[in-house]
């Protein structure tokens, strides 16, 4: 072959993967799925992946009939849309220092694991809809529970769940565990003081991102929606019919009129007058304004949020009746929308582990087209390949380092965001 890895560079490939996978903090604590390659080349790289069911029960006699239901199975895209490459060239002057390789293949591993990472951040924290504002800095203990008690009053599952925090509001709240104030049984108090070390924290595991999203003030001011019709009675659908035939439908989004649009971008977080949430299995209201996300503006009076508005009134579907969200407590005309996100500050990202979906992909390199290559898979299923070519001409050798992904977050209401300083 015309080129050929070294043993020494066999090696270093094999410690980048280590460091790679080590260096793959949030891939470890989302769900993984393996897709089959040759069905994702059919498929423009995208395969729906399917959202839990939630099943409807009723009261049952001995001898009386039942009315059977039908089940709808709601599906999202998920696309291996991230292809990501740290291509470097050396010359034979270079490799005179051994060294300067390795270096440049450590360089590869951090930025390709920070890539991956900041993937998986970026879609929690666009497309998370459980928002908690907290008025003040981060700090205590009850910041963080206002993240469990969201998602305990919609029944998102009491496991698996993380919390990634930017490194100030992270120190912030090691800051208060490690006052004197504090008692568990000081070790955890003296970890906080020494290490900035938070740990578990109402459930969840907690992380310090060196980045972090931020968000701006909504500058959104007096807007309106209308509430007493179709807008606030979404009905999920699994598939539509289009021109080619039926075609699955993505329900995590819903386009709404608002009186208008003027200064709302993506991201911004809102509540509606009106409209409570509701537990999603028992579908008993929480008490509490629904929280809701803008996906994107379409133009002057039209928008896309999410999650969708599924009230279920009366006559529903049994679609409707199954994912039921919201309970209509009030219906207007012109129900205001409530900013949320009042303040600039980061964005804290929270989720429960089936909520977000990592898609490894791979790469049909030739192994026989004049190129060396190497590839190997990470515990996750992430997989690296280096490729080494080295051009006679100008005696300067060719390395690249490659990744191919896919991040979803299936499902948008078990996942979001946690903003301090927000007055």
């Amino acid at each position: 072959m015309a080129n050929s890895f070294s043993k020494e560079e066999r090696v270093a490939f094999e410690d980048i993967l280590e460091g790679f996978q080590d260096l793959l903090v949030l891939s470890r604590h989302v769900n993984i799925y393996n897709t089959d390659q040759t069905m994702m080349a059919r498929t423009n790289d995208t395969i729906w992946r399917p959202q839990p069911y939630i099943a409807q029960s009723q009261n049952s006699t001995p001898g009386t009939p039942v009315t059977y239901q039908n089940m709808t199975q709601l599906s999202v895209p998920a696309t291996l849309g991230f292809s990501q490459t740290v291509p470097w060239t050396m010359t034979t002057l270079d490799l005179r220092d051994a060294l300067q390789e390795g270096r440049l293949g450590e360089s590869a591993k951090q930025k390709l694991a920070s890539d991956i990472n900041v993937a998986i951040m970026n879609t929690a924290a666009a497309q998370g809809t459980l928002v908690v504002p907290v008025a003040t800095a981060a700090g205590d203990y009850d910041d963080v529970a206002l993240c469990d008690s969201i998602m305990n009053e919609q029944g998102v599952p009491d496991y698996d769940r993380f919390l990634g925090l930017s490194s100030r509001d992270y120190n912030g709240l090691a800051g208060n565990l490690s006052q004197a104030s504090r008692s568990f049984g000081n070790a955890k108090s003296d970890r906080a003081y020494e290490r900035s070390y938070v740990g578990m924290v109402a459930g969840f595991d907690t992380y310090k991102f060196d980045y972090a999203n931020r968000i701006a003030v909504a500058a959104g001011g007096v807007t309106t929606i209308d509430t007493t019709g179709a807008q606030a009675q979404y009905v999920p659908q699994a598939t539509s019919t289009a021109v080619g035939g039926q075609i699955n439908v993505d329900n995590r989004y819903q386009s709404v009129v608002v009186s208008n649009t003027a200064g709302i971008v993506a991201g911004d977080c809102f509540t509606i007058d009106g409209i409570e949430a509701v537990h999603h299995i028992t579908k008993v209201s929480t008490g509490r304004l629904k929280t809701f996300r803008v996906i994107s503006v379409t133009n002057g009076t039209t928008m896309v949020i999410s999650p969708p508005i599924i009230s279920a009134t009366a006559p529903a579907t049994d679609a409707e009746l199954q994912y039921k969200n919201v309970e209509l407590v009030s219906a207007a005309g012109a129900a205001p929308l409530n900013w949320l996100n009042t303040g600039a500050s980061a964005i804290n990202v929270f989720w429960q582990r089936d909520a977000l979906e990592i898609l490894p992909g791979r790469y049909a390199v030739p192994s026989d087209a004049g190129t060396a290559v190497m590839r190997a898979t990470t515990d996750q299923g992430v997989e690296l390949v280096m490729q080494k070519f080295y051009d006679i001409d100008s005696m300067v050798i060719k390395y690249r380092l490659d990744t191919l992904f896919g991040v979803v977050n299936k499902q948008p209401e078990m996942s979001g965001v946690l903003l301090f300083n927000q007055p």
